[in-house]
């Protein structure tokens, strides 16, 4: 069986264009956030994407050098990598809740956080349409969704 050649010009381009969709793509949901004065917003929903995508590159690359230059079958799991980063974003999304007097604030913007290290990990895994397609849904459930829970408020 013959090994693809690797070319670095190509896959140097094939990096930006995820972690720029990854930035982009949560910036999307970050604007919303931000929109509704949240405070998790733009930078942070960007910032955790291209965090969550970088660690899943790097998953990603160290699983190949390893089954590439193990004699034997390797025991590495980029899955490990993917795991530990969703888990800790899973406490930023903590941080972002807030109780007081009976209570629960930033429950949605914790769960938009944790979507934004999904996103991240689609797109640094080489997943575009799936990344794109979860914004979507995303900002109409944020966006469509909220409009419907005003309206029902205002019917009260």
């Amino acid at each position: 069986m013959e090994q693809a050649s690797f070319d670095p010009f190509v896959f140097g381009h094939d990096v930006l264009l995820r972690l720029v969709l990854s930035v982009v793509f949560a910036g999307l949901i970050g604007w919303e956030r931000e929109w509704r004065r949240k405070p998790a917003g733009l930078r942070t929903h960007m910032m955790v994407s291209l965090g969550a995508a970088s660690f899943t590159l790097v998953a990603l690359e160290l699983y190949e050098s390893v089954v590439t230059t193990a004699a034997s079958v390797s025991r590495a799991d980029p899955l490990r990598i993917v795991e530990g980063v969703m888990g800790g974003i899973g406490f930023l999304g903590a941080g972002a809740i807030v109780q007081g007097r009976g209570s629960v604030e930033g429950l949605t913007t914790a769960g938009s956080i944790w979507l934004a290290g999904a996103i991240g990990v689609a797109c640094g895994g080489g997943h575009l349409l799936l990344a794109g397609t979860s914004v979507a849904l995303a900002l109409l459930v944020l966006l469509g969704l909220g409009l419907i829970e005003r309206w029902l408020q205002e019917g009260r």
